[in-house]
Order: structure tokens, then sequence, then C-alpha cells
């Protein structure tokens, strides 16, 4: 879905020590236990505006990302899958992006199609007259609960696939991906949270002085195309046919595949060395054009991870009640059970070295 942070966070397992969290927002049209939700009745009209047959009841949500819901729609001629947009949604770029997913699929990689209005349009607004909500329709496509522990060597290979897709950027890598939070921020939102009495301020307290340390490793990449840049753990899940689908294309744009590689090898790592290299190293034999070679090769690992816990933390402050707290919490408490730090990336790049000039610092 569209805005910069990362996206779609769903609940569930995982494995690994950090359990992926659910991350909800509001959306559109009927106010259901005190947030917006799409309208069921919706179901006829998205059927009809992209051509998807009769007999249509919507079913949901499945689930929910920081960007939107995602609901099943069954019709006579089958499944979908129609993700109901929050906030602003930009039409230029839900092209751009759904291009690039064509682009991406039509070369073998697993992955849910776009589908288009009869009008050839990615999104449709339905339930007017206002207010209504933007949806986007996809393909259905079955997939288990989110885990962090698939074959690492299945990952890397299909990474690999993603990144020789050699689409051009349009135009420079998004701040949430490269920039610093800074010393000043992170001292100015742990005194205000202190004095709120946030339960998770001494534990971030702790850590700020090592996330300034990480900051200064943090780089603008030059190696930029269009990329994913949304595959955690959430977004990347295997089926119950074996096999391992990605999913939620729409934060995909400019970044680096090594940077992004990064971030993957982290991900499905697990801490583990012998994990993120037959990562790496699946990664390499398939041909992928990112490379692991210093500190800053991690910068869109440890900036998502800071704006995230960042993001959170404004969020807490700003919450209205206990519920939105909790919630919110949970984003700053992602990044404090499992912190990037300089010596996570020092792991990272320890368990690489020797594969494509990679070098601990």
């Amino acid at each position: 879905m569209d805005v910069s942070p990362r996206a779609g966070l769903s609940a569930g397992g995982g494995t690994g020590g950090r359990e992926t969290l659910l991350l909800t927002g509001n959306t559109h049209i009927v106010d259901a236990g005190g947030r917006e939700m799409l309208d069921p009745r919706a179901a006829g009209e998205i059927a009809r505006v992209y051509g998807l047959g009769d007999g249509a009841r919507l079913e949901g949500p499945v689930a929910h990302g920081r960007k939107g819901q995602v609901w099943r729609l069954v019709t006579n001629q089958g499944r979908y899958a129609v993700k109901a947009l929050f906030g602003a949604v930009f039409r230029e770029r839900a092209e751009r992006d759904a291009a690039y997913q064509d682009m991406v699929r039509a070369t073998g990689v697993p992955m849910p199609a776009v589908l288009r209005t009869l009008d050839g349009a990615v999104l449709a607004h339905v339930g007017g007259p206002p207010p209504t909500a933007t949806v986007r329709v996809y393909e259905w496509v079955d997939i288990l609960e989110p885990r962090r522990d698939l074959d690492p060597r299945a990952i890397g290979a299909l990474l690999a696939r993603v990144h020789n897709v050699e689409a051009p950027a349009a135009g420079p890598v998004d701040a949430w991906y490269r920039e610093p939070v800074g010393a000043e921020v992170w001292n100015e939102l742990v005194e205000r949270l202190r004095a709120e009495q946030a339960p998770f301020v001494p534990e971030l307290a702790a850590l700020v002085p090592q996330l300034v340390a990480l900051e200064r490793t943090f780089e603008t990449p030059d190696d930029v195309r269009t990329c994913h840049c949304d595959l955690w753990a959430d977004n990347v899940r295997a089926t119950p046919e074996g096999g391992i689908v990605l999913l939620d294309w729409e934060s995909a744009g400019p970044e680096s595949p090594s940077h992004e590689l990064g971030m993957v090898i982290f991900e499905y790592g697990l801490g583990d060395p012998s994990r993120m290299l037959d990562l790496y190293a699946a990664y390499l034999i398939a041909g992928g054009p990112g490379r692991i070679s210093r500190a800053g090769d991690l910068t869109m690992l440890g900036a998502t991870s800071e704006h995230l816990a960042e993001e959170g933390c404004r969020r807490w402050l700003s919450a209205t009640d206990e519920a939105d707290r909790q919630l919110s919490a949970a984003w700053v408490e992602w990044l404090l059970h499992e912190p990037v730090t300089p010596a996570t990336v020092s792991e990272v790049l320890d368990a690489v070295a020797g594969l494509g000039g990679a070098q601990a610092t």
C-alpha cells in the first residue's frame, strides 16, 4: 500500500525472537466499533467496476496494514483480494507501481496479478455518493502465516530475480529508507515520553546512543532502481503448496538493491551466520546485482527500523485512548525487542565476509 513507512505489518507467528505486528489505521465508509470500515455492501459495485462477475460478497477484513485493509471478494468467477486504501492515494503512483508489478510478474516471480477496471484503471472509488472508498484489486492467493524462518536460499534467489528487473527509479530514495532520526530528535522524544511515563522509555533511552552511532554509517546510495521496499516477513509468505509468494508491492520505489539485500539478509538470517551466508550466496549465484561490502549497505535496515519506532513514539504521545497507546507502543517495542545497532551490522558483515567483497567494520 502507499505511504513511505513500513506498510502492512501483519499479525501472526513469526520466528527468530521477534513477533510480526499488526499495524492498523482508519479507513472509510462505515463505523464498526469506533473504526471506519469498507462497507461490505460495496461488493457488487467493485465486481461490476472490475468485471469480476455476479453474486459478489465481501468477506473480512482478512488483513490490516497501516495503509489499508484487505478484504476477500467472492463472485461466481472466483476469489479476489480487495484493498481499501487509507489516506491520500495518488493515481499516478498507483499506475506506476502496477506497471512495475506487471514487469516483475512477467519474469515469473510468484506474486498476485494486478487487476484493472473495465476502463483500464488500477484504482476505483466506490460507495458514492460521498463518502467513498478508494480500492484496488488483485487476484487471490492462499498464504500461510508470516514466518522469518523460510528457506534463506529460496529467499536469496527470489530477491535476485526481482532485482534483475531493471526498472528506472522515479526520483530519489525516500528519506524513510536513508535519513537518520538524529540525536536531537531522539533526546526530545525520550524527554516527552518520560514526562508521560511511557512504559518503554527506560529501554529506549538506553538504546539511543547505539541508534545515533548507527546513524553515522547511513549512506545515500548511488545504485538506485525500482525495488519492492517492503520485503519484511509479512510480505514474503509461504503458500500451502510449498512455494513462496511476494505481496504488497505498493511501496515499490527508488532504492538500492544492495540496501534492500542488506535488510533482507537481516530479516531472514535470524542472527544465524549460516542462514545469512546461504541467503547471500544464493542471491549471488542467481545473478543478483546487489553487494554487501560495508556498514552503509545496511542503511535501509537501520533507517526503516528507527523511523518506525520514531513514528510509534509520536503516535503514543498523541494517542487519545489506551488502545491507541498500546498499538503505538508495539511499534516501538518491535525495535526494542530486536534492536538494530552497530553490533547488528557487524554480525551481518562478518557472516557474509568473503562473498562479493564484504568486509566487517
